[in-house]
């Protein structure tokens, strides 16, 4: 009789096979079985052997006890893509992977920190109906949202720890698809938003979009019928709310307008710098404030194609691109206090290493290598008390 693997669970085979891009023939091929037999595995129906399952964590780069640790209940609500209808099924899968193991990576940090609260506006007058919200209601929004986080007027400073001090639970990942460049989820379980960003080749300045885009479907969309995401035109109209919504708080209309000494390229181009937004996404807002007509926008874009700026604008490789804190230095200060070895976190959390550097936006060698084995101290019994730029009050977890 053939023996399996005690406490082996499928659903953790599955989520290991999509975030590496495989489907089931691929790594049934890739460890020499049959492909029946890998669904068997996936669906519970068979156990692999010990020494099947040590194949199958080598060829996936996964610890042996990913395959064994229980999984969290599933989220209840929508996630929100940014480039849903180019991506693939399968990018999309292996994406999604990654924010089941962030919210892992939550479970574990909140045993020892306490995270800021969430701290979003309440918009008034929200139209019920998302198709309802025009452009004055979207300028309404980036206000309220500027204003209620008390930035100061001009450019938006650090989005990303903005967000952060505000509740949002933040990571970038290769996500591996061109068209895929962000998305989000309000999470049922710990009532806060998780927004997973692109590190493939997104400029500094596409990255900061990307992030305003998400904030709009958090704030304007989390109410939406899930239903009505599977309709392309309900999600175009969505998307487009949401580039609007980006592009009102990046620029906000009078303090850009003021600063705004030529609409042309060269003028929009002497902002990029201090606004930190692409001259295309200048270009928008100009149309949107009536800055530019139908035909002075059509010739900016002819312009901005005939530069070859489509494939990259100037400064885009100049622009640093902002960094997610919270979780990067959660597992630094636990390092850092002795208070977790490298050991503990990686069996506390059974990840590749590399996957929870990634998702921590920890320096690559972080957890692998000398620079993790310098790192590593004796665990102390004690408490962290974090400081004040890490993390300062423990978001509520939902009763199950």
């Amino acid at each position: 009789m053939r023996v399996g693997t005690h406490g082996f669970i499928g659903a953790r085979l599955t989520e290991a096979r999509q975030a590496r891009g495989m489907n089931g023939t691929e790594l049934a091929d890739l460890i020499g079985v049959s492909p029946q037999s890998v669904s068997q595995y996936e669906h519970g129906k068979q156990s692999p052997s010990p020494e099947m399952l040590e194949l199958i964590s080598d060829k996936l780069n996964m610890p042996l006890s990913h395959f064994t640790r229980e999984v969290s209940h599933p989220e209840s609500n929508p996630i929100f893509w940014r480039g849903r209808t180019t991506a693939t099924r399968a990018a999309r899968d292996r994406a999604e992977v990654r924010l089941i193991w962030l919210r892992d990576i939550i479970d574990y940090l909140a045993i020892f920190f306490d995270f800021p609260p969430l701290d979003l506006p309440k918009l008034m007058d929200a139209p019920k109906d998302f198709r309802q919200i025009d452009t004055d209601y979207l300028e309404f929004a980036a206000s309220c949202v500027r204003t209620y986080w008390q930035v100061p007027d001009g450019p938006m400073p650090d989005l990303l720890l903005e967000m952060e001090n505000k509740g949002i639970i933040i990571s970038r990942i290769h996500v591996g698809a061109e068209k895929l460049d962000a998305f989000s989820q309000w999470s049922s379980t710990y009532l806060i938003p998780f927004i997973v960003l692109s590190r493939d080749k997104a400029s500094a300045v596409r990255q900061r979009f990307d992030a305003a885009h998400e904030l709009a479907h958090l704030v304007l969309h989390c109410r939406v019928d899930p239903k009505r995401l599977n309709s392309a035109a309900d999600y175009k109209i969505m998307e487009d709310q949401a580039h609007y919504f980006a592009t009102a708080l990046l620029l906000p209309a009078d303090e850009f307008t003021n600063d705004l000494w030529s609409p042309t390229l060269d003028g929009l181009l002497a902002l990029k710098e201090r606004w930190k937004v692409s001259v295309g996404a200048m270009i928008k807002r100009c149309k949107a404030l009536y800055i530019l007509d139908d035909e002075s926008e059509k010739r900016l874009w002819i312009n901005y194609n005939r530069r070859r700026w489509r494939t990259g604008e100037p400064y885009d490789g100049k622009i640093e691109k902002e960094r997610p804190r919270i979780l990067r230095r959660s597992i630094s200060q636990l390092l850092s206090e002795g208070v977790q070895s490298v050991s503990q976190i990686l069996s506390a959390v059974p990840l590749a290493p590399r996957d929870i550097e990634e998702l921590c936006d920890l320096d690559p060698g972080a957890l692998t290598g000398d620079i993790a084995d310098m790192r590593a101290m004796p665990a102390l019994k004690k408490r962290i008390q974090p400081d004040e730029e890490n993390v300062v009050s423990l978001f509520r977890r939902k009763d199950n």
